[in-house]
């Protein structure tokens, strides 16, 4: 399942937040499910028969329901049908089936009829609409096939499924198997059988139901359609383009053979997630499969292109093999991100995906430099527990810890141990113990000695370098501590080790990186060269914080631009968490970031942006933010005028996103006037006539038009999100609706936020607000005032107080600090404490980064000419 944000790390859930395991003494072999959605009652009549094997003598069988009326019971055993009473507990999603007498060891059928609702939660099997039509749709992870069927739910019970729905005439039907028949009747309607399905855990069933319209290919004998709306199809056509070059590309890595026979997605006008990997049968949001050519931006292409590549993963890592239990959901979401960057990579090498893996290595790094992070593996029981899992540690962390191993041991040694893997558990189950053995056993290497110490315990290695030259070598000693962003934790003693595969290289040298496995708190390397200082984490592979000498920054020898484009941005990420942690301050960042004064290298200067614009926002006096302004201007427009303020066909993906950085850098923070007016011209260009300008710097120019925009711009953008054809376009608009700087229309965006006309999935608009400046204070009373209207439109579920929890982390002062700990106190959430706490943790973290860092952001200022000094 791919998240769009960390704010939405965990899927919608119903109030209930304990469960219960179910005993394990009946398991499932098969069911037959037949569904009979009715969209003017907004329910569905459900027919279930599974069979089971009875592992020892009893006489009740316990299933997974939640929201379910059930009609009637019976179990079939040796040709003996019971009926059976039915007992509900709410608390822990079950119904337990009575019956008269014991059920022997053997195979038995249970047979029930039930009800069900086509709920507005966007979980379970639920109801959406487009175009005044209704559609029902799935999403049935983590734990909510039980909202549609009774079942056995959870991965380990794996089945093979018959599925049926009666539709409407005029409506289809989308499932995990092919359409093997379709008759007419009951009057009005008719009936959709679908093939039988592999072997697969519950949360991977999928139905979609409504007058779907397809594109279809073809790729490696594999029947491809991308699903829409009628009218949207066509937008499709980049998702199938990018979809043959993606399953090729598995097709050839996995030693297995893509196992389905076809491949359906299908865009959903509500979804909660980014997707969701059902086998076979995967759904989107609009905004993650669908595209407009001449609408679309360079991230645009790149960000569809990444969430199919991730889904499509999943049909091997996650449902051709799954996990035991939700504590190595891990193996799932980690491998996925870790395994999309590949085949895109492979398709689009001009996207130069290898610096956002970078970027993405750094994210989770700062996730995991709190001291409420989790490890990887964590226990999770009830079911705000397991959504919990759903996180930056699950995805981000996993990932640039595979990117780590495959370094250390080899791409091709780590693909023999991932087809290893797959080929000993297909259509099974695995835990953490089969990956890394499967991966120690094909390298030889200790992978199951070192995978542990990432995994099982929470946080990151601090690895610090101190070097001499010796006969023309550097020589010297590694150490590792924990990582922290505070330095008080910084400064505290751990006993946690890494075993830390060090990759480091001499800089500017020539010579391929030097790799260590560091298994001690201190050890000795060794490089060829001396003399030009070390680079403690080569192009950024390691998982890793390392120390950086930041006289560096000062000489003369020291080129930026020389170095691997994958070391820049690895740098920049690493110099922002030592000034949070308090091991360099921020004048060794300013140094830094003035290395980069005319070197466009995109991952590094988002990186640089992202930071910059947190120090505008945090660290910068008022009587200071001139001065900073000046010098944002003085170090970026040089960047600017070289890769040029036009665009050109000729233009690289990476010069076209670093372009538009810079104009949203400059614009917003810089407040250059230059970067201002090409904002609101391209803009005004995009509204005329979308071809005519480079929709790269559209996505950048937005947020900066509404900056500096007025009422009446705000009505128009308002009235364009009615207009929108492609997803696309309604975001540009939507999104800009909250960068306005006028308190009275953010005002409007808030309420407008909660009202019809925006769907529940893109409630998190409400965050994009409490971000801007201008609209922090208005936001969080309006989130405190309107809180019950807020629960409403999340479905009265966890997403409501996630998305407050998440919210809480842009505060950066003590009174707020102070109003959040009482909004938490109030509104505590079982399963999301970890969170809040976090959440609390950064934004101590942000007060005292300010108190510490203020005063000499401003000494840097005026020592660089651009500062008051009043300080």
């Amino acid at each position: 399942m791919k998240k769009l944000l960390l704010l939405f790390a965990l899927m919608t859930a119903a109030t209930f937040c304990s469960a219960q395991r179910l005993p394990g003494n009946v398991v499932p072999d098969h069911y037959s499910l037949k569904f009979a959605p009715d969209f003017s009652s907004s329910t569905f009549q459900g027919d279930e028969t599974i069979d089971v094997r009875v592992l020892s003598a009893t006489d009740a069988i316990v299933l997974n329901a939640l929201e379910l009326e059930i009609k009637s019971a019976t179990v079939t055993v040796a040709g003996k049908e019971l009926t059976a009473s039915v007992t509900a507990d709410a608390e822990n999603e079950t119904v337990t089936l009575h019956v008269p007498s014991q059920l022997t060891v053997g195979s038995a059928t249970i047979h029930i009829g039930y009800t069900g609702r086509l709920n507005d939660k966007l979980r379970g099997l639920y109801r959406s609409e487009a175009n005044n039509r209704r559609y029902a749709v799935s999403q049935f992870e983590a734990v909510d096939a039980r909202v549609a069927f009774p079942s056995f739910d959870e991965p380990s019970y794996k089945a093979t499924f018959d599925i049926t729905t009666v539709v409407d005439q005029g409506d289809t039907a989308i499932s995990n198997g092919r359409i093997v028949s379709d008759e007419p009747g009951p009057a009005g309607k008719h009936t959709i059988k679908f093939s039988t399905t592999p072997k697969m855990s519950s949360y991977l069933v999928a139905l979609t139901v409504g007058d779907w319209k397809c594109i279809s290919g073809e790729q490696d004998g594999i029947a491809l359609r991308i699903c829409s709306v009628p009218g949207k199809e066509q937008q499709g056509a980049f998702a199938l383009e990018a979809t043959k070059a993606i399953l090729h590309f598995y097709n050839q890595y996995f030693g297995i053979k893509y196992p389905y026979g076809k491949l359906d997605q299908i865009a959903a006008p509500d979804f909660e997630a980014g997707a969701m990997e059902n086998t076979a049968a995967i759904v989107y949001r609009e905004s993650a499969l669908l595209l407009d050519p001449a609408k679309a931006s360079v991230n645009d292409q790149k960000e569809i292109s990444s969430v199919i590549a991730h889904e499509m993963a999943h049909q091997w890592f996650g449902d051709l093999v799954t996990m035991k239990w939700w504590n190595d959901i891990w193996l799932n979401e980690g491998f996925a991100t870790w395994m999309e960057s590949k085949p895109v990579a492979a398709w689009k090498p001009e996207w130069q995906i290898s610096q956002d893996d970078v970027l993405g290595s750094s994210s989770a790094l700062n996730t995991d430099s709190t001291q409420n992070t989790r490890p990887i593996r964590q226990q999770a029981e009830t079911r705000n527990e397991i959504n919990a899992l759903f996180d930056g540690i699950a995805y981000g962390k996993t990932a640039a810890v595979l990117r780590m191993l495959e370094g250390y041991i080899g791409p091709e040694v780590f693909r023999k141990g991932v087809n290893s893997y797959l080929e000993a558990h297909k259509y099974g189950n695995a835990t953490a113990e089969d990956f890394w053995g499967a991966m120690a056993k094909a390298s030889g290497r200790p992978i199951d000695k070192l995978m542990p110490t990432f995994v099982t315990q929470p946080g990151a290695a601090y690895i610090a370098l101190t070097d001499k030259c010796e006969n023309n070598e550097t020589v010297g000693t590694i150490t590792q501590q924990r990582f922290y962003s505070s330095p008080k934790l910084m400064q505290s003693t751990s006993d946690q080790l890494w075993q830390v595969p060090v990759c480091s290289n001499e800089i500017g040298g020539a010579g391929t990186a030097s790799c260590e496995l560091l298994t001690q708190k201190q050890q000795s390397f060794k490089l060829k060269g001396c003399g030009h200082g070390v680079m403690g984490n080569s192009k950024g592979s390691g998982y890793y914080r390392y120390s950086f000498d930041p006289a560096e920054y000062q000489s003369p020898n020291f080129k930026m631009e020389e170095l691997p484009e994958e070391d820049q941005v690895s740098l920049v990420g690493n110099e922002g968490a030592l000034l949070a942690a308090g091991v360099h301050h921020i004048q060794d960042f300013m140094a830094m970031t003035e290395k980069f004064r005319g070197v466009p290298t995109y991952g590094a200067v988002s990186e640089l942006a992202d930071h910059l614009t947190f120090a505008d926002r945090h660290l910068v006096s008022d009587q200071d933010r001139e001065q900073f302004r000046s010098w944002v201007r003085s170090v970026f427009k040089p960047t600017l005028e070289k890769v040029g303020t036009v665009s050109s066909k000729s233009d690289t993906p990476g010069q076209r996103n670093t372009r538009a950085t810079l104009v949203e850098l400059l614009g917003n923070v810089g407040e250059d006037p230059d970067a201002i007016a090409l904002a609101k011209q391209t803009v005004n260009a995009y509204m005329q006539d979308p071809a005519s300008v480079d929709t790269t710097l559209v996505d950048a120019s937005f947020p900066v038009a509404a900056a500096h925009g007025d009422a009446s711009l705000y009505d128009i953008f308002l009235a364009k999100t009615k207009q929108a054809s492609s997803p696309q376009d309604y975001y540009r608009y939507v999104h800009a609706l909250r960068d306005f700087r006028d308190p009275v229309l953010l005002k409007r965006t808030l309420e407008w936020t909660l009202g019809p006309e925006v769907r529940n999935q893109d409630l998190r608009g409400l965050v994009g607000v409490l971000s801007n400046p201008a609209g922090q204070q208005l936001t969080w009373d309006f989130i405190r005032q309107r809180w019950s209207d807020i629960q409403n439109k999340a479905g009265q579920s966890i997403v409501g107080a996630q998305l407050a929890y998440y919210a809480i982390g842009v505060f950066c002062d003590a009174e707020h600090a102070k109003e959040a700990q009482s909004f938490i106190d109030q509104h505590r959430v079982q399963g999301l404490d970890r969170i809040a706490r976090q959440q609390m943790e950064r934004v101590g973290q942000c007060i005292d980064l300010r108190q510490r860092e203020e005063p000499n952001l401003a000494r840097f200022l005026q020592k660089s000419g651009n500062g008051s000094g009043q300080h």
